[in-house]
């Protein structure tokens, strides 16, 4: 069998690759929150916006975030491969090559920001670039495979959206989008901490000094109660700024109560366990839940409420 002969699978699983293929190289997943998180600072902030131009904001803030996962999956490719979670991605199982997945993220993120500069304004256009580049160089290639610290702080890469919805609107960064950020941002550590407390033997084998890895599940479990124990208070400050008002602060209590739960049950549990796992787990998909239901009370807040600001308006 010749060279080009024991090769050829790989080429053919590449020829076969379909737009399922390209699309989960966008990660539609964690797209999705990103959408909900950009639209909702877009919904809050003060001003009005064309109905057009929002949508054309949202798309590039998804547009974004699918490209930066692109060319996150190709830099992280020999990883993903050794990874039981990521490698059936499209690249290390073949069916998407390096260099195309590369070209569709820069393409797309070069395409994602001049459109937002051109038709929108150019201060979303720098938070968004500042975000794809954030992610990207900052988190994927530094942070993340050298650090237990990689989450907290490549954490703010996944917090920018609402600020770039709200700049959509203001062409700035106001009060309200901080406060949004923050809430995103300090909600990020002990969401992927969760995730990665069940999936500690995969980062382990791939080499990725998750905090579970480095310190060990006791200290990670430490570190999610710390996180969520204050992050119940900030979930409140949206009333104290002004962009939110009871009906958001009773599903924020309630949403943090949940959270702060899930946080206290996995701490209970033991280290090695599957009652462990188990409990992580569930505080994974309840942290989902809990960032969902918060952006999504905003909202609701927001058209119930009558408070100045919204902008869907001409």
């Amino acid at each position: 069998m010749t060279e080009t002969t024991a090769s050829s699978p790989l080429v053919a699983a590449a020829n076969e690759a379909d737009w399922r293929d390209y699309l989960a190289l966008l990660k539609p997943r964690v797209m999705s929150l990103v959408v909900l998180t950009g639209l909702v600072g877009l919904y809050l902030a003060p001003g009005p916006i064309h109905p057009v131009i929002a949508a054309l904001a949202v798309i590039c803030i998804a547009v974004g975030a699918g490209a930066s996962g692109a060319i996150n999956m190709w830099y992280d490719r020999d990883i993903d491969a050794v990874m039981a979670r990521t490698r059936s991605r499209p690249i290390p199982a073949g069916r998407v090559d390096p260099e195309s997945a590369l070209a569709f993220g820069v393409i797309l993120s070069v395409f994602a920001v001049m459109l937002m500069g051109l038709t929108v304004n150019w201060a979303a256009g720098v938070l968004l670039a500042l975000t794809i580049g954030f992610y990207i160089f900052i988190y994927t290639a530094w942070l993340k495979r050298r650090t237990p610290q990689n989450i907290v702080i490549g954490g703010a890469a996944g917090a920018f959206p609402p600020m770039i919805g709200w700049a959509a609107v203001t062409g700035d960064v106001g009060l309200g989008s901080l406060v949004l950020f923050l809430l995103i941002f300090m909600w990020t550590p002990p969401h992927f901490w969760a995730l990665s407390l069940y999936r500690d033997a995969d980062y382990a084998r791939a080499g990725v000094p998750m905090l579970p890895v480095v310190a060990g599940r006791r200290e990670t479990k430490k570190q999610i109660l710390i996180y969520t124990v204050l992050l119940a208070p900030l979930a409140l400050a949206p009333i104290a700024v002004g962009i939110a008002g009871l009906f958001y602060g009773a599903a924020a209590a309630a949403l943090s109560l949940w959270f702060l739960h899930a946080a206290i049950a996995v701490w209970r549990t033991g280290d090695g366990d599957g009652e462990s796992d188990g409990a992580a787990k569930r505080m994974f998909l309840i942290s989902l839940a809990h960032l969902f239901g918060l952006f999504a009370a905003l909202a609701a807040d927001r058209a119930l409420s009558g408070l100045p600001g919204g902008a869907f308006g001409v």
